[in-house]
């Protein structure tokens, strides 16, 4: 048997994360039989002491709500993408001993619809600006999208986003008003960051081509997804992020390619 090594995922709260399920399942069917995942409940308060007091056998935590912002402050490093969004999910072990700040919630989102066989976009319709919108953009500019669209109830809300986006090299972003049903249908890939109930009510013309992106899981399928379904648009669903990220974090932690199908069979099977 290996070493023993740990990884966590931290947040509050943090009882209900599917992480353990995923990062443990992939020990498993990599034969990595010395590590181990687990959560532990941390606020932003006690982050920094936490963090201090971890041993050389931590290899990598998953921050979950509220800790993406506080991440960065305790990191030694802090990738591109991560000062970018200005929200780390991901803090990785450096030989040194301290932590890098990393963010795979974008490169998540790209694996995600890259599953349902998106490659690029012309045009991308991003609802809601908060921090999940952030990694949104990035995924977007991935796609070489020409045209990103955030639909938000205030033109303000937007703007914070705007040297997000020139930061990753974005065309400007538009502005839609709350809620734009008939401008949501003209994207090619739509992408939900709303929190549960907000898009209930949302009536959108779908357009079969379409790619509906929806980072809710729980409860699914939502009606935004369902209704989409129902006029033949591909749909992803915040399951597949939430596998997309814990992937990329997996392979930063351990340094093995990760066995994606029983990551995916595991957290599909406990969702």
């Amino acid at each position: 048997m290996s070493a023993q090594r740990r990884a966590a995922v931290l947040g509050q709260p943090i009882e209900h994360s599917l992480s353990p399920v995923i990062h443990n399942a992939g020990y498993a069917a990599a034969g990595l039989g010395g590590w181990a995942y687990e959560r532990i409940e941390c606020s932003i308060d006690r982050l920094p002491g936490l963090i201090a007091g971890l041993g050389p056998e931590w290899a990598g935590l998953s921050l979950t709500m509220p800790l993406k912002e506080a991440g960065l402050a305790v990191a030694d490093e802090v990738a591109s993408t991560a000062a970018a969004l200005g929200a780390c999910n991901t803090l990785v072990r450096l030989p040194s001993g301290g932590w890098r700040a990393e963010n795979t919630d974008a490169p998540g989102m790209v694996d995600a619809l890259g599953w349902a066989g998106v490659t690029s976009a012309q045009r991308v319709a991003i609802l809601g600006a908060g921090g999940t919108a952030r990694a949104a953009l990035a995924a977007a500019g991935e796609l070489k999208a020409a045209v990103i669209e955030v639909h938000a109830r205030r033109a303000a809300a937007v703007d914070e986003l705007r040297p997000v986006a020139e930061l990753l090299g974005l065309p400007d972003l538009a502005y839609a008003p709350w809620p734009s049903p008939a401008r949501v249908a003209e994207a090619d890939v739509v992408v939900s960051t709303l929190p549960f109930g907000v898009a209930d009510d949302l009536v959108v013309p779908w357009r079969p081509e379409t790619v509906v992106f929806d980072a809710v899981y729980k409860p699914w399928p939502t009606p935004l997804a369902g209704s989409a379904a129902a006029a033949g648009c591909r749909i992803v669903s915040g399951l597949d992020l939430l596998l997309a990220q814990a992937v990329h974090q997996f392979e930063m932690f351990t340094g093995v390619s990760a066995p994606v199908d029983a990551m995916r069979t595991a957290l599909f099977a406990s969702a």
